[in-house]
């Protein structure tokens, strides 16, 4: 029976595990085996379920309603897999319309639209050690080839009368798996692999959010394929879209003749690509969508998931001036949370082309939450760099340089997706400017440029053949131009370039600002840049890039660190059908101030060339800084231990003058004190003297007195 609890989470938009309870699933009911069919269509009056068990035949198979919340369940017993069906829903005005089941686990092959039972238990899987293991690569190498499985190769091209065929998932395993690995990319990029009814949609336009496409074969063949990878040591990334979704008859639009998925609003259900946005507000939708995303990784092992047309969701229609689209933001907080919950270690990216602020911080920091963004601005202003007369590109300097004031923002992507080599705007390759020659040096320094500068790296199938053929879901890659010397040798190259940055980790440190270091930057009237990258702690590797048609014999660069450097790639090697104008010795820098450094070299560079300089002495940055700190740490010391004595100096100087006041001071009193007494000595010496002459005066006048007496008593 039904789950009451995920129900529940399901009408409160929590829950990521619709697909348990929703869509065909075996069951033994009151002794007998069948499948148990599930629906949401709230507006239905009645659904039944029609297919090839029932003869497409529902009415002894109407659907009971489980709940008072719009859900329709079924058991039907001996189905069997493979078999298609559909719900026959019954409108609330009366019309009766045959829907695919939005939680199918497999479809028919298009042009058919019914949805097949199939049974996705029993694989047996074989990557635990990588599951165990993976993580989201943020101090690791990521390297992402985007592919197309129906076009990376095709058993036959499609014409305007026939039909092409597809190799099989399991057929692509030893194809595009060690093709991929030999060219060092970690990671594939699957254009979406759910089931969508037209091919020139690329898959962007989805109508079975829960099935695996029956193109390339059945469920358990992409499980074979996926375990494969992971064997190989090959994470799977796969695009999904959660903005939208096509509006054929059969799929989600209108589902049960109401809006289940899409707008109430006509005025916001309609999107520029002729299809329908999804309603992110509605809390059964929320369940939907991040039960989809739970699925694939879940089920499949999916390693990370890149969602295309994020801005649309950030804002009304991708237009910032129309408004922020609250529901949707709300939405894409509670589906990273979840994941990152659930599934700490598969990445979740986002292809926004808006500056919305903190798509890539977490959620409870005030994000939303994303692990990765596509850096967009780089990518157009990269190209419009290149595109251009080399004898411009000194007043458009900031086109290279303007990244890196904004990229400690979030954590990019940098991407030279399939977008870029479609409807018309040239390949890689067509965009350079100049003629054959000059094309193929500059697109390898172009190439040279993205892997050295800060941020995960992403290109779509094909660049690395350098083709000038646009990218065509209806035909191959044209793998027969690697018999032509220049796309032989590019593809040497950039296999070569890809594996010096998956083997150096002071490339991919990317969100350290530390890892980056600006040596040449405002060499504009020759448009040469400089930078290093560093693992603090180790490794340094200089980019020197030239990117006008002069040539230097000693162009001077400054370096963070005393030593030598050794160039470990030049775009003009002569293996790489370039002229060989490459610095064969490994260079010894001299002591000398240049620009911001205190050491530098001189290097050769050919006209549109860039190099590769790795590193070897024993300084390091981190280093340099603990002797720096070490050193202000001792001048800081000797300072102190300075000033202390001064202050003891001082305070000893202080103290003997006081006291030497204070013996004068002292000598002073006694002198005083002295000179008092000497005083008071002189003052009482001559008082008896005074008192003995007063007494004998008085004496004598008193013998006189009385013998005047005695004379007149005679």
């Amino acid at each position: 029976m039904l789950d009451n609890f995920l129900i529940q989470l399901f009408h409160e938009g929590k829950c990521m595990e619709a697909y348990k309870v929703f869509g065909a699933h075996p069951e033994e009911y009151n002794g007998e085996k069948g499948v148990r069919f599930t629906v949401y269509a709230p507006h239905a009056r009645s659904v039944q379920v029609v297919g090839d068990f029932n003869l497409w035949d529902g009415k002894l198979d109407y659907m009971e309603r489980y709940t008072d919340g719009g859900i329709f369940t079924k058991f039907i017993p001996n189905v069997q897999e493979y078999q298609v069906y559909k719900y026959r829903i019954e409108t609330s005005s009366g019309a009766l319309i045959d829907k695919a089941d939005p939680y199918a686990f497999f479809s028919e092959m298009r042009p058919g639209t019914g949805s097949k039972y199939f049974d996705l238990a029993g694989y047996e899987w074989m990557d635990k050690k990588w599951m165990k293991n993976r993580d989201k690569n943020f101090h690791k190498p990521l390297s992402i080839y985007e592919a197309n499985l129906g076009s990376w190769k095709l058993k036959k091209e499609f014409t305007d009368t026939e039909d092409g065929e597809f190799y099989s998932y399991e057929e692509l395993i030893d194809q595009i798996i060690p093709y991929a690995v030999d060219h060092g990319f970690t990671h594939l990029e699957l254009m979406p692999l759910n089931e969508f009814p037209f091919d020139g949609s690329w898959g962007y336009q989805a109508t079975g959010y829960f099935s695996a496409t029956s193109r390339y074969g059945h469920p358990k063949q992409l499980m074979a394929f996926i375990d494969a990878a992971h064997e190989a040591g090959l994470g799977i990334i796969m695009d999904m879209v959660l903005a939208h979704f096509v509006k054929d008859g059969h799929g989600l639009h209108m589902f049960d003749g109401g809006c289940v998925y899409e707008y109430d609003d006509i005025n916001r259900r309609y999107s520029e690509w002729d299809s329908v946005y999804f309603d992110c507000g509605k809390e059964e939708v929320r369940s939907f969508l991040m039960s989809a995303v739970d699925f694939w990784a879940d089920i499949y092992h999916v390693d990370g998931f890149r969602f295309d047309a994020v801005s649309n969701m950030l804002y009304w229609k991708g237009n910032k001036f129309i408004g922020q689209n609250d529901g949707a933001i709300e939405f894409l907080k509670r589906l990273n949370s979840n994941m990152a919950e659930k599934f700490p270690a598969v990445m979740m990216i986002a292809e926004d082309s808006t500056d919305f602020p903190y798509v890539t911080k977490s959620v409870a920091d005030g994000g939303v939450g994303f692990d990765y963004k596509w850096d967009m601005g780089w990518m157009n202003d990269t190209l419009r760099y290149f595109k251009e007369d080399p004898v411009y590109r000194q007043y458009d300097h900031n086109l290279l340089t303007f990244s890196m004031m904004y990229f400690y923002t979030e954590n990019f992507i940098l991407p030279f997706s399939h977008d870029e080599v479609v409807h018309s705007k040239g390949t890689i390759l067509d965009k350079m400017w100049g003629d054959n020659d000059q094309k193929f040096a500059q697109v390898k320094s172009l190439y040279t440029y993205m892997f050295t500068h800060p941020g995960k790296k992403l290109n779509f199938m094909g660049n690395e053949l350098a083709e000038y053929k646009e990218w065509d879901e209806r035909k191959a890659l044209g793998w027969d131009i690697l018999k032509f010397p220049q796309h032989d040798s590019f593809n040497k190259f950039f296999r070569d370039l890809n594996k010096l940055y998956t083997t150096h980790d002071a490339f991919y440190d990317d969100y350290n600002p530390d890892s980056f270091k600006w040596l040449v930057v405002d060499d504009n009237s020759q448009s040469v840049f400089a930078y290093a990258r560093m693992n603090p702690d180790g490794g340094c590797l200089v980019f020197v890039g030239n990117f006008i048609g002069n040539q230097h014999e000693e162009y001077t660069v400054p370096v963070p660190f005393a030593g030598s450097y050794k160039e470990v790639l030049n775009t003009d090697a002569s293996e790489y059908t370039g002229s060989n104008y490459i610095n064969s010795r490994a260079i010894r820098s001299k002591k000398g101030k240049v620009l911001n450094e205190e050491n530098y070299i001189t290097v050769k560079l050919a006209p549109f060339a860039s190099c590769v300089f790795e590193y070897h002495g024993d300084e390091t940055l981190n280093g340099l800084r603990k002797a720096k700190a070490e050193a202000e740490a001792k001048a800081k010391k000797e300072a102190e231990e300075k000033a202390r004595k001064e202050a003891e100096a001082k305070a000893k100087a202080e103290t003997k003058a006081k006291k030497a006041t204070e013996k004068k001071t002292t000598v002073k009193k006694d002198v005083q004190a002295k000179t008092k007494s000497d005083t008071v000595k002189k003052s009482t010496k001559g008082a008896p003297a005074k008192r003995t002459a007063t007494k004998k005066a008085a004496d004598k006048a008193v013998k006189k007195a009385s013998k005047t007496t005695k004379k007149s008593t005679n």
